[in-house]
């Protein structure tokens, strides 16, 4: 009650604020300390029972105000902290930091050039630089900053399906034939939850197998959407995926962009996890033929870094979205402005209301240039290869594929030393299912360290390690692996 907008307000709101920006750089320090645990855990009853949350009729004082901060942050997970290894999302820019400060300040929404004009021309001159990137010629077409890489995927579908059938739009998914999309079976889920969303349905999503390092198979493909036809289903859409969620794979872009021209089919690239790749100029042939497709995910809050949330659909057909989404809203689209409406993004999006999320990316890349990325994505693959190389004939530990990782991705089995000596049998595979789990949440009671796990196909649970944290280093790496023995010795 005592801050601005009061009059008077001015000083107890700069105090208040100093001791807020006191928190958050303490925490911010605090992130980057590798004494300090990656998380203070607690069972979701002790923390809802240890602090009173609820609210109430009568306002607080803003000493309990600030105390509600440092307790959210004593409790939150330092993602920005070298040895937090959770997410595919992971790491703290001080940049982006500023970034989201900034934008937080300017508390405005990205419909229009008229309420945001910096905010829109930065999103065209990003979007455009990043198409350049995958390969179209002068960053030709159009693309949208969505809430994560679920939503641009659906997106992708949506265009799709207009694409082919415009009339969806108005008369439903009534009026045209029955759809078929394919994707791989390590594809990411949001492939699904975009179909089952739009109305087209999970069971009109054909799974294409993947050999044994997680790609699809061209053949199969090819082969299943030849099959659909047979049956007098029409397949608008291949999703493929280049850096998948666990085993990081890149699919062959080039011989799948050959199915998909043959059968006249809609390709989206989600490179959702490995489109970063793209800013390395050692590492961006594994998104060879990305140049093809009709639409990419690519997320900068992934391997970039950038502060959640930032993540970019780009379309190579030009004026596609405007008409798959416009509804011609007259009280934000004024058809008689006095500036050029190209400007008004707006309208070719799902939201309303859209977050800005692309100061972020712009100002780290002008604080640290392309061949700043380049490196911060260099030094993460060449810390995923130190840690291949130190396990695969460790005692120990088993690799769930072949070879080296393509991306960080670094998938294995911790084989406690009770197991070792056992030939593999249904007693083995259950005692190995339940290691990992267990040494996860050692982890996480001693707030050491946070490196994910999961079950794939016929594989029981196994440790994917993967690396985008600019933090990280060997000595991480290196006390990552003595923290697993340390905690699953005795399993």
């Amino acid at each position: 009650p005592d801050l601005l907008p009061t009059c008077n307000g001015e000083i107890t709101t700069m105090s208040f604020l100093q001791d807020v920006v006191d928190i958050l750089l303490q925490y911010v320090v605090k992130s980057f300390d590798r004494s300090t645990k990656v998380i203070d855990f607690h069972y979701p009853n002790e923390l809802l029972q240890e602090y009173n949350w609820e609210l109430a009729d009568q306002p607080q004082t803003l000493e309990e105000i600030l105390l509600n901060c440092r307790t959210t942050l004593k409790y939150a997970i330092k993602t920005g902290h070298p040895r937090y290894f959770n997410q595919l999302s992971t790491g703290l820019d001080m940049v982006g930091l500023a970034a989201d400060w900034l934008t937080s300040a300017a508390n405005t929404n990205m419909f229009t050039y008229e309420i945001a004009p910096v905010f829109v021309l930065l999103e065209y001159v990003t979007l455009r630089k990043m198409r350049e990137m995958v390969g179209w010629p002068g960053g030709c077409g159009d693309g949208i900053f969505s809430p994560g890489g679920a939503i641009s995927n659906m997106y992708a579908m949506l265009i799709a399906r207009f694409k082919m059938f415009p009339e969806v739009k108005e008369k439903g998914m009534a009026a045209i034939p029955r759809l078929v999309a394919f994707t791989s079976e390590h594809s990411h889920f949001s492939v699904k939850k975009g179909a089952a969303a739009l109305g087209i349905g999970t069971d009109s999503v054909v799974l294409i197998r993947c050999d044994e390092r997680g790609k699809m198979i061209p053949s199969d493909l090819e082969r299943r959407i030849v099959e659909a036809k047979q049956k007098g289903f029409v397949p608008f859409l291949v999703s493929a995926t280049a850096g998948t969620t666990v085993y990081g794979a890149f699919d062959p872009l080039i011989a799948i962009a050959d199915i998909c021209k043959k059968y006249k089919v809609w390709m989206h690239v989600d490179g959702a996890w490995g489109g970063g790749l793209l800013m390395s100029r050692k590492h961006k042939w594994k998104l060879n033929g990305i140049e093809r497709a009709n639409s990419v995910t690519w997320n900068p809050h992934k391997m970039m870094g950038v502060p959640l949330q930032c993540s970019a659909l780009l379309v190579r057909e030009e004026g596609l979205m405007q008409s798959c989404n416009q509804m011609h809203a007259s009280y934000l689209f004024q058809q008689d402005k006095h500036y050029d409406l190209s400007y008004d993004t707006g309208d070719k999006a799902l939201q309303c209301g859209r977050h800005v999320d692309v100061f972020k990316l712009w100002l780290m890349w002008r604080a640290k240039g392309t061949i700043g990325f380049e490196a911060q994505i260099d030094k993460c693959l060449e810390l995923a290869e130190y840690l291949y190389n130190k396990i695969k004939n460790r005692e120990g530990y088993e690799m769930v594929f072949d070879g080296k990782p393509q991306h960080t991705n670094v998938c294995f089995w911790y084989i406690p030393p009770s197991l070792r000596g056992m030939e593999d049998s249904e007693e083995r595979t259950s005692r190995l299912m339940k290691v990992a789990p267990v040494i996860k949440a050692r982890m996480m009671e001693y707030g050491t360290t946070m490196v994910s796990y999961q079950p794939l196909g016929d594989k029981v649970n196994f440790f994917r390690m993967v690396i985008s944290n600019p933090a990280a280093t060997h000595q991480d790496i290196d006390f990552l692996i003595d923290e697993i023995e340390r905690l699953g010795q005795d399993l």
